[in-house]
């Protein structure tokens, strides 16, 4: 561990017993009361309201605009979720809520002096069943049949057009500034993995670029997805599967980085 500092906000509508450590801190999002100490995101400026929506971005706008600008420019400042947590092993290990804090990343490891952010380690999305393809991704296949053999093809854009409404992502690229637009779109169109849920660690000044760009971005997206239209499971968070995907680009491009370990602890 090197000696400068880690704060952890750990986004979740649960309580979380078994995380032990101190520097988690606990953020609500979600209709329900929250338990005391938990920080609450419906004060000041936030955007509560789009909670459904947004799900833990409702969070980190909050934070972003009431809490960063009173960190400490050097702390490293970290998110993550109810049930995906940092840890300093991999998956294979066995963690589990019993021995989780045995694993937990509370201190910047001593090689992050090299990097200026940590992003989890990324997720394949090539690779499904031929009839998932056939059943999800009917449409993308009109447009090129060799999607089904080949793998190499199966790309993010594929991906998020089988699970979050087929045309939703390019159409989503459209708004972005003119900056990132064309390399978001060569990003989801050339690889076949990305770096999951919305979880990050770095500074605060980049932290500050990093919600700028997604919010505004989002902001224009909000003008062409309405509300109403956003029912089901696939396409009800669709900002924050947008920002997921997002997030995996800007980093790399803006940012040295590296990836670090996660895991999801089930049943919970």
């Amino acid at each position: 561990m090197n000696n400068q500092k880690l704060k952890i906000y750990c986004v979740t509508n649960k309580k979380v017993n078994f995380i032990k450590n101190s520097q988690y801190n606990f953020s609500w999002v979600g209709d329900t009361d929250p338990p005391n100490d938990y920080l609450k995101c419906n004060t000041g400026d936030n955007i509560f309201f789009k909670e459904k929506y947004y799900s833990e971005l409702t969070f980190h706008y909050w934070y972003w605009k009431n809490l960063l600008k009173l960190e400490n420019k050097d702390q490293w400042v970290g998110f993550c979720q109810k049930r995906r947590f940092w840890v300093s092993a991999t998956p294979d290990v066995g963690i589990n809520k019993d021995n989780i804090n045995d694993y937990l990343i509370t201190a910047p490891l001593e090689d992050w002096t090299a990097y200026q952010a940590i992003i989890c380690k990324n997720i394949k999305v090539s690779g499904a069943k031929k009839i998932k393809i056939i059943k999800r991704g009917w449409r993308n296949l009109i447009k090129n049949p060799s999607i089904l053999f080949d793998k190499k093809k199966q790309n993010i854009l594929l991906h998020f057009d089988m699970h979050h409404g087929y045309g939703n992502l390019e159409k989503a690229i459209e708004q972005l500034d003119e900056e990132n637009r064309e390399d978001f779109k060569n990003y989801v169109n050339k690889f076949d993995s990305f770096n999951p849920h919305i979880m990050f660690i770095s500074k605060p000044k980049i932290i500050d670029k990093w919600f700028e760009s997604l919010f505004s971005w989002l902001e224009k997206c909000e003008k062409i997805f309405e509300f109403e239209n956003l029912k089901d499971y696939d396409t009800g968070r669709l900002f924050a599967y947008l920002a997921e995907r997002y997030l995996s680009y800007w980093f790399k491009k803006n940012t040295t980085y590296k990836e670090e370990n996660w895991i999801q602890l089930e049943n919970f």
